[in-house]
């Protein structure tokens, strides 16, 4: 992790690996309308986080998609190690559960650390989720359907990310995400 600002780090990371590597062909749009918000958390614990992603994904819910189509929840002070980031994401869907939002909002992961069961540490692929700071990231289920729906083979985009990666390795990976 980097010592300058955590939302600084992440715009450039949207801006370069997920939009410039075209990770996700989907993110463009939202940020040229300006549709995410970035959430700097200042939690301290696992239970502190908790209360601070249930408040954003009620507020998620609540506003206008027009308006804010997706959420990054960024806390680096909290779940810095991957296991337990990874243990934490089955509190995640319990809270989306308990709040009624299950097939409005889902959460997907990113975390600098970030590492697919089976994988070895520097498998390029880990990369289509790692992430300058560990993060969470709200997505409206109409949204992400939209999305699918208006790409041609979106069953493609898994197996086109690993290649890019792959081609870049994760040092070029990392070297893309410096300031």
């Amino acid at each position: 992790m980097t010592a300058e600002d955590p939302i600084t780090a992440t715009r450039r990371w949207l801006q370069r690996a997920v939009i410039g590597l075209n990770l996700c062909p989907f993110a463009k749009a939202v940020q040229v309308k300006d549709q995410i918000r970035y959430v700097l958390s200042e939690a301290a614990t696992a239970d502190a986080l908790l209360e601070e992603l249930a408040a954003e994904l009620v507020w998620l819910h609540d506003t206008d998609p027009a308006v804010v189509d997706t959420t990054l929840l960024i806390h680096p002070q909290v779940l810095t190690d991957f296991h337990d980031y990874n243990d934490f994401l089955d509190q995640v869907d319990a809270a989306i559960d308990a709040l009624g939002l299950e097939g409005e909002i889902q959460v997907a992961s990113f975390h600098p650390d970030y590492q697919f069961a089976g994988s070895d540490f520097d498998d390029a692929a880990n990369c289509t989720n790692r992430s300058p700071y560990p993060m969470l990231h709200l997505l409206r289920e109409a949204s992400v359907e939209r999305a699918v729906e208006a790409f041609p083979d979106p069953d493609a985009i898994v197996e086109r990310n690993i290649a890019t990666l792959e081609k870049l390795g994760v040092e070029g990976y990392r070297r893309l995400l410096e300031p």
